[in-house]
C-alpha cells in the first residue's frame, strides 16, 4: 500500500495532487507547526502578466501553534475580496463559469477553523478532479506528535500498513531509505513531469495554483494532467 504525507496547502500545485493521485492513502498532516510565509495559507496566481499570492487572512497565526490550532479571520470581506480578485482575473478565461462556481463553494465553507477550511477544499477538489485516493487527517487518528521528523513519518507509515512512502523531491535531503527498509518500507519520490498551456504572461511561471489550471485547462484538462509523474529511488 502506497502512503503520502503532507502538510494541508491552500490551492496548491499540480505536483501536490498528482502526490495524492500516487498514493492509495493520503494523510493530511494538520498537527504538525504552522509555518509562516509558506504555501498553508497562501498561492500564487497570474494577475496582470505577473505571479501574485492569493492570502488567507489568519488570526492568532503562530509557528508555536499546530495547523489545526490556527482560526481565519472571521470576516466576510476577505472571502468577497478574493472572488472579485479571481473573478478580475479571469473572466475571460475559457472554464472561468465551472471554476469560479467550485471557488465560490470553497470560500463560502462556513467553518473558521484553518485546518477544517483547507480540508474542505482538498475534498471538493479532488472530487473534481477525478482523485479517488482514501484521505485521513493526522490530528484525528495518530496521537504521536510526541515524535519527530522521520521517525514520526515512519510510525505513520506502521500504523497505516504502508509498504511504499511516497514524497515530493524535497524529501531526498531528509529521509534515509534504510530507516525505512528496516521497517519494510520502501521509500520513493514523485517527479512531476511540467504542464505547458497559454499562460497570460511574457515568460511561463511554472507551479502557480491549481485555480490558474483549472481556469485555463478545465477540469477535464486536468485530469488529462494528473498521472503525468514518475516514482523514483534516491540515489
Amino acid at each position: 500500500m502506497k502512503l503520502g504525507i503532507m502538510q494541508p496547502y491552500f490551492f496548491p500545485y499540480i505536483g501536490y495532487w498528482r502526490l495524492i493521485q500516487s498514493v492509495d492513502r493520503f494523510v493530511v498532516y494538520n498537527d504538525v507547526d504552522f509555518i509562516k510565509g509558506g504555501w498553508i495559507n497562501r498561492n500564487r496566481i497570474m494577475i496582470n502578466g505577473e505571479p501574485r499570492y492569493l492570502t488567507i487572512p489568519l488570526q492568532g497565526a503562530s509557528a508555536n501553534k499546530k495547523i489545526f490550532e490556527i482560526s481565519l479571520q472571521p470576516s466576510e470581506k476577505w472571502r468577497k475580496k478574493m472572488l472579485k480578485t479571481l473573478q478580475n482575473t479571469y473572466q475571460r478565461s475559457p472554464f472561468f463559469t465551472e471554476t469560479y462556481a467550485m471557488c465560490e463553494e470553497i470560500l463560502g465553507f462556513e467553518s473558521i477553523n484553518l485546518s477544517d477550511f483547507l480540508g474542505n477544499q482538498l475534498n471538493v477538489i479532488v472530487k473534481r478532479i477525478g482523485i479517488d485516493t482514501s484521505i485521513q487527517h493526522a490530528s484525528s487518528k495518530y496521537g504521536n506528535d510526541h515524535l519527530h521528523g522521520q521517525t514520526r513519518v515512519i510510525d505513520i507509515c506502521v500504523r497505516e500498513g504502508a509498504t511504499t512512502y511516497v514524497n515530493p523531491p524535497g524529501g531526498e535531503s531528509l529521509y534515509e531509505s534504510g530507516a525505512f527498509s528496516d521497517n519494510h518500507i520502501q521509500l520513493r519520490f514523485i517527479n512531476s513531469s511540467p504542464v505547458k498551456y497559454t499562460q497570460k504572461s511574457s515568460e511561463f511561471v511554472p507551479n502557480l495554483s491549481i485555480i490558474e489550471l483549472l481556469m485555463e485547462l478545465g477540469f477535464e484538462g486536468v485530469k488529462s494532467y494528473i498521472n503525468e509523474y514518475t516514482l523514483y529511488r534516491k540515489i
